[in-house]
């Protein structure tokens, strides 16, 4: 409207000169017009006055005069423009820190631009997700994280996000079964031998994990309460090189965590694997026995991680994450990695993967209930 305003005026001004002028005919001047010649020129003022403002308009217009162009960050269609910069809550050398360098490096080739991995470990990945749930939703700063940090961690922590209303679910980037490992003098093999050694140990023996309200936490509780056993937990900021370097010194006599990150001292010796969770052996681990066929039937958790965004994140951005990461899971580079980790991706859309939370969310609380007495 504002382009408008100049030329509207300044005709206006002009009408009364305009009106002075007589509209002839060969016989003199037109009865019709000296009726009608001020509404007639009002009204070509206004005529003349909107076309010269949408030329205006559509050519550009002193500053401060047009209105601004419309913004292009929020524009899923020619998203991204920028940086994109993915959080997550885990120790350098985590397993969450490896597998979301990967993906992230994938995915900006995918993209063409820059995906940032920023890391702020602490409190079981709630800082990392309560910074992204604090963002603004145009898809500039995701959240990488394990369905634990979203689903188990807020029954035993107290945390300000709600796992199913304040982020915007976009795709897991990998499923996966936890590998047990323990320190290569420990004296047990599997888990009935485990059982029996814990039932020996007066004080209990220790297992490690990423922090209070992790899957691995989780896992080792699990354990426990099936088995009647005591194990002390001892959880470790954000797991990382400190976790693996006192489950090798000895310091603590076992692990659950993600296969990415047992894998490699397993085969350089400096673990040995107890067991796989899940209800199959692991495919690259094929001599590892599950739990419930080594002593504890019954026994099977799995994890995955994921990507999201906050809340309200634009549909089309959505979409253009979740076929950008389709699009580097083909590739085979990422696959034969995932496959050495021990992970599996699985494509589950926006909406699958969002019900997945929820139904999640709803079972660890369960479980959760289950083995309160051995959660400390």
């Amino acid at each position: 409207m504002r382009p408008l305003l100049f030329p509207m005026t300044l005709l206006m001004a002009l009408a009364p000169t305009i009106k002075g002028i007589q509209t002839l005919t060969p016989k003199g001047v037109n009865p019709f017009f000296k009726k009608h010649q001020q509404p007639f020129f009002r009204l070509l003022c206004l005529l003349l006055g909107a076309i010269w403002g949408a030329g205006a308009h559509s050519q550009g217009f002193p500053s401060g005069l047009t209105p601004p162009e419309p913004n292009r960050i929020n524009d899923s269609s020619t998203y991204p423009i920028k940086p994109i910069r993915i959080i997550h809550g885990y120790a350098s050398g985590s397993s969450m820190d490896l597998n979301t360098r990967a993906v992230a490096q994938k995915l900006s080739d995918v993209l063409g631009q820059p995906c940032i991995v920023d890391i702020h470990p602490g409190a079981t990945g709630v800082i990392a997700a309560e910074m992204v749930m604090k963002s603004a939703p145009d898809g500039y700063t995701l959240l990488a994280a394990p369905g634990s940090a979203l689903t188990a961690t807020p029954y035993l922590q107290k945390v300000n996000f709600n796992p199913t209303k304040d982020f915007t679910a976009i795709s897991p980037i990998g499923d996966f079964a936890f590998l047990w490992a323990a320190h290569p003098l420990l004296p047990a093999r599997n888990a009935r031998e485990l059982i029996l050694l814990a039932h020996k140990k007066s004080m209990g023996l220790s297992y490690g994990s990423n922090g209070v309200g992790s899957a691995y936490h989780i896992a080792g509780a699990l354990f426990a309460s099936m088995a009647h056993i005591k194990l002390l937990h001892v959880p470790y900021r954000g797991g990382g090189s400190t976790a693996i370097a006192d489950l090798v010194s000895g310091r603590v006599d076992m692990m659950w965590n993600n296969p990415a990150f047992l894998i490699p001292p397993i085969q350089q010796g400096k673990l040995k694997a107890l067991g796989v969770t899940g209800h199959h052996r692991m495919t690259n681990l094929p001599l590892i026995p599950t739990i419930a066929e080594s002593g504890l039937p019954g026994y099977e958790m799995d994890g995955w991680q994921g990507l999201l965004g906050p809340a309200h994140l634009p549909k089309g951005i959505v979409y253009r994450l979740h076929m950008a990461l389709a699009q580097s899971f083909a590739s085979t580079e990422l696959k034969t990695l995932w496959s050495a980790r021990g992970m599996e991706f699985i494509a589950l859309s926006p909406e699958l993967f969002s019900a997945r939370i929820a139904r999640d969310f709803t079972t660890y609380g369960q479980l959760i209930k289950q083995v309160s007495n051995n959660i400390d």
